[in-house]
């Protein structure tokens, strides 16, 4: 066992939301560490857009100013590796990583994200974050008017085939087997020229990730740029379960408008507890906990 190291808060997740919560607790003047696997959600997404300032950028380039204007404050560490074992006691927490190094704090906040659970179609994950996509205000403006696909069914369906209306007039809905929406749903999607393909989806024909074709087990074939959808998911870290955190009823880690989760001194921040899943968002989510968990230290001490 190696020597256990503490400090003021542990932040899991040196991402957008574990940097912007550092960089507030650092200015705090708070012994922070970031322990950080390097392996973000978002990692295969060739640019990232609608965030003020770094519209176009990619992930790695502002994840990578970010750390190093993080980096400037002297009270913050950074450890590269994988958060292990979390572990309540008498004055915090203590987090075991995979290494076996061992850290302690009275403060733990967790900005880990969601990891995507993938359909079983061939050429899915590839196209992930490149031509796949979950978020048209990330991506939308790029396959404006291009021919896209929602692959999806039932109310979700219904729902994003109007939003996604507004960016191109070429959509059709793949429901991958029989579709789940209403008679009402489909009259009204019909009326405005949104097709809606029941077939059963075999594979993504793609280039390095931009899909062109959508083949299906009937051998048809259907061209398309860009395909909508929303995949189901799990928490990224087991940790803030096992230590006793909440979940809600979608899976997210349950927080109120502190960003506290439901365990005294735990608090979390971005795609963990937030169906938002913008860059913007998780950098916004991130300041508000780093400023609510240094109030905390300092009201508890004072």
């Amino acid at each position: 066992m190696k020597n256990k190291k503490i400090f003021d808060v542990i932040i899991i997740g040196g991402s957008y939301s574990g940097l912007a919560a550092g960089m507030a607790l650092g200015r705090a003047l708070k012994q922070v560490l970031i322990i950080d696997s390097g392996m973000p959600c978002n990692r295969q997404t060739p640019y990232s857009h609608n965030f003020i300032t770094q519209d176009g950028k990619s992930p790695a380039e502002i994840t990578a100013i970010a750390k190093h204007q993080v980096e400037k404050y002297n009270t913050v560490t950074f450890f590269n590796g994988i958060a292990d074992k979390g572990t309540k006691t008498e004055n915090g927490f203590e987090i075991t990583t995979a290494a076996g190094e061992i850290f302690s704090a009275t403060k733990l906040v967790f900005a880990t994200g969601i990891k995507d659970i993938m359909p079983n179609i061939f050429g899915f994950s590839e196209c992930w974050g490149i031509s796949v996509l979950h978020c048209p205000y990330c991506h939308g403006y790029e396959v404006k008017n291009e021919i896209t696909g929602i692959l999806g069914n039932g109310d979700y369906a219904f729902e994003f085939g109007k939003l996604i209306s507004n960016w191109t007039s070429a959509l059709t809905i793949y429901t991958n087997g029989k579709s789940t929406l209403t008679q009402e749903q489909t009259e009204q999607l019909f009326s405005h020229n949104i097709a809606i393909v029941e077939t059963a989806i075999d594979r993504f024909e793609h280039d390095y990730g931009h899909i062109q074709k959508i083949i299906f087990k009937n051998g048809n074939k259907s061209p398309v740029t860009a395909i909508y959808t929303r995949t189901p998911f799990k928490q990224h870290s087991g940790i803030p379960e096992s230590l006793g955190c909440a979940l809600t009823e979608e899976g997210y880690i349950k927080i109120d408008a502190a960003h506290k989760t439901t365990v005294d001194g735990i608090y979390a921040a971005g795609d963990n507890v937030s169906r938002m899943r913008t860059v913007a968002n998780a950098v916004s989510m991130g300041t508000t906990t780093g400023m609510m968990v240094n109030k905390e230290i300092i009201f508890e001490k004072f």
